[in-house]
């Protein structure tokens, strides 16, 4: 890399921002269906973690990022316990490239929420009586990375056919 284009890149580094402006609970649900019965069973349950994530602009440079966990634990056929949660973030973002912006909202920011998350579902599972459920960590780096190598492989298939 030539000096000129060193200086550029950290022109461009300088010149970004990022500033939280809010972390929120958007939505939580947590249900025992087969409460008390499921209590009487042996707890070898089979956990079931599910995740999303989406963004909106709200304004110039701000953007609403929420993560949406859904944990499912069952004992056989029988659900112990479901767990909803969407945490979500107001996050103020400029002077990004694009690729940037996109692993900001998609990578970054869900990295930001997942302990608030991870959080409030350990309380719900406790409220609910069942043995402690703590979620493990999330590489969400990995998980963009691998979504947008899905994105460039069906942009060749589109592109092939």
């Amino acid at each position: 890399m030539t000096e000129q284009n060193q200086n550029a890149a950290a022109e461009q580094q300088e010149g970004a921002q990022f500033n939280i402006q809010r972390i929120f609970t958007k939505d939580v649900s947590f249900e025992t269906p087969n409460s008390p019965a499921i209590f009487q069973k042996e707890w070898t349950p089979e956990v079931k973690l599910d995740m999303d994530t989406r963004s909106n602009k709200l304004d110039e440079n701000v953007y609403e990022v929420v993560l949406a966990l859904t944990v499912t634990a069952t004992i056989g056929e029988e659900t112990a316990f479901l767990c909803e949660i969407q945490q979500a973030g107001i996050f103020s973002i400029a002077e990004l490239e694009e690729l940037q912006m996109a692993h900001m909202l998609g990578a970054y920011c869900p990295n930001i929420l997942f302990p608030y998350a991870r959080e409030a579902v350990a309380g719900l599972v406790n409220r609910g009586t069942f043995p402690q459920l703590n979620l493990a960590p999330v590489n969400f780096d990995a998980l963009f990375t691998q979504y947008m190598q899905q994105r460039a492989a069906q942009a060749e298939q589109t592109a092939d056919a």
